[in-house]
């Protein structure tokens, strides 16, 4: 089967419920046995097929009652109100899972989880992310709230740095380990404080990670 040729390079930043360093890398049981998470995307170069998708944000809350392979999952798209409608319409196929070899990216692999897909929606996004210095902010207003920062060593306060390798991965090939909070409204409201934060540079294609 043919896709379309699309490809996004940017940066992310994520937060979820589990402690930091999240068992779901490992193909482990998440630390609370459900999850909740929501991410947000800077993309800085990109295309779906000849629709440039530079310079544009994204961002996606879901949650699940158990481990994410279990499913019943639900989800929520939020694309940058700036992106015109054929970008609106790459960036939801793209984030769905839609135009993607079977579990070559995240975003395909969440999409078979899915019992409940909520509309995209279309608002200003404000975010920011720094990979290397570990801190980011992501806000939609009246929707997402978050705030990424360095996990902090508890006896000096210095900052701490982990990394995650993952050469087989479906969403990054290195991610920096952080803190997360979260406040969400809408559809998938959660709070989360002092949680697992993921920092990392995606470069995706319709095949998957670019190494």
């Amino acid at each position: 089967m043919g896709y379309v040729d699309w490809r996004i390079k940017g940066r992310e930043f994520g937060n979820c419920n589990c402690d930091y360093g999240c068992p779901c890398q490992f193909n482990a049981p998440p630390t609370h046995g459900d999850c909740h998470a929501t991410v947000g995307y800077q993309i800085d170069e990109g295309h779906f097929g000849d629709v440039s998708l530079d310079g544009l944000r994204a961002a996606y809350v879901a949650s699940w009652p158990g481990a994410i392979h279990e499913g019943d999952g639900t989800s929520l798209i939020i694309i940058d109100e700036r992106a015109d409608a054929d970008q609106r319409d790459a960036l939801t196929r793209i984030m769905t899972g839609e135009e993607t070899e079977p579990f070559a990216t995240m975003w395909n692999v969440f999409g078979t989880t899915m019992t409940t897909v909520h509309d995209p929606i279309f608002k200003p996004i404000e975010f920011e992310v720094d990979v290397e210095a570990r801190t980011a902010r992501l806000v939609v207003p009246g929707i997402v709230d978050t705030l990424g920062e360095p996990i902090r060593n508890p006896v000096t306060g210095d900052p701490h740095r982990a990394r995650i390798d993952l050469p087989h991965g479906f969403e990054y090939a290195i991610a920096e380990m952080g803190s997360g909070r979260s406040n969400t409204l809408g559809p998938i409201p959660m709070e989360l404080k002092d949680t697992y934060g993921q920092f990392a540079h995606i470069h995706l294609t319709q095949n998957g990670v670019v190494r």
